[in-house]
């Protein structure tokens, strides 16, 4: 079973961290765990990178084409970072939640807001933590995927991002990614059992009532 329940919508789990807090990672361990949890892929601006597919890691467009798709309201959200645009196609997710599965979106604080305007009663949001910044300046000097001067730039863009933690429902500090799991996965739980996100419990009760 995949967990999925068409009577009741499905739920936006929006997780966001500086750059080396875990988000990627945790990310790819909830969709193994949650199957009926599909990952939401982003459109962007920026250079397709050696090894990345089109339509799975990001849709690749033009700026020509970006510019269309926020003029005709076809992102929920969209930002632009280090010089290139991303957004988040709003036709897949909105076909997933109406099918009862949820949908997760690895974005920044810039995209959480936008889409907490236009969709709030179906998000949830989590910031996740670095133990510490010297923890974090250690985790992308690891990643050996960036010279020196983009790890600056990262630590210094991840101090702009921490700051905008108080507006997120639940706050994480990564200390142990297992741990992380466990906690997000209880927050998606906590989360769909929500009364206001059982669509069907009016009529269940109603037959309990009266039976």
């Amino acid at each position: 079973m995949d967990g999925r329940n068409k009577d009741n919508r499905g739920l936006i789990l929006i997780l966001s961290s500086p750059s080396g807090a875990g988000k990627t990672t945790l990310s790819r361990l909830l969709l193994q765990r949650h199957t009926q949890l599909s990952l939401s892929i982003s459109a962007t601006t920026r250079p397709q990178r050696p090894g990345e597919v089109d339509g799975k890691d990001y849709h690749f467009v033009t700026k020509d084409a970006f510019a269309t798709m926020i003029h005709n309201q076809a992102l929920m959200e969209y930002a632009t970072v280090f010089g290139n645009q991303y957004g988040t196609p709003r036709a897949p997710v909105e076909a997933v939640l109406a099918a009862g599965g949820d949908m997760l979106f690895d974005i920044d604080w810039q995209g959480a807001q936008q889409i907490k305007l236009s969709a709030r009663k179906d998000m949830v949001s989590v910031f996740i933590l670095p133990p510490s910044m010297e923890e974090l300046g250690r985790r992308l000097i690891a990643r050996q995927t960036d010279d020196l001067d983009v790890i600056q730039k990262r630590m210094d863009g991840a101090r702009q991002e921490i700051s905008h933690w108080a507006e997120y429902d639940y706050v994480i500090v990564n200390q142990d990614i297992h741990q992380s799991l466990d906690q997000i996965s209880a927050i998606m739980t906590a989360e769909k059992l929500r009364r206001s996100r059982q669509a069907n419990l009016p009529d269940f009760i109603r037959g309990l009532l009266e039976g």
